[in-house]
């Protein structure tokens, strides 16, 4: 069972991540970023959130993943 302090641990790297794509996700929707850096920042998240929580790719992917992608979509109308 984890500690208190585990928990908080976590609960502080979830909201680190959670700001992030918050942060990015505005970037992108309200710039003139050319999509190649918009694709970037994405990337840039990805590798963060994985680093905060190296085993959980799958829960990103489930999370986040369609969030930023919908994004990229009604930005650049991608399919």
């Amino acid at each position: 069972m984890p500690t208190e302090a585990e928990i908080l641990e976590e609960n502080r790297k979830v909201r680190r991540l959670q700001i992030v794509v918050d942060l990015v996700s505005n970037v992108i929707r309200q710039s003139d970023l050319p999509i190649e850096e918009a694709l970037e920042m994405v990337a840039s998240t990805r590798r963060f959130a994985l680093q905060l929580f190296p085993d959980k790719e799958s829960t990103y992917d489930l999370i986040y993943r369609p969030r930023l992608q919908r994004i990229l979509s009604e930005k650049y109308q991608m399919v």
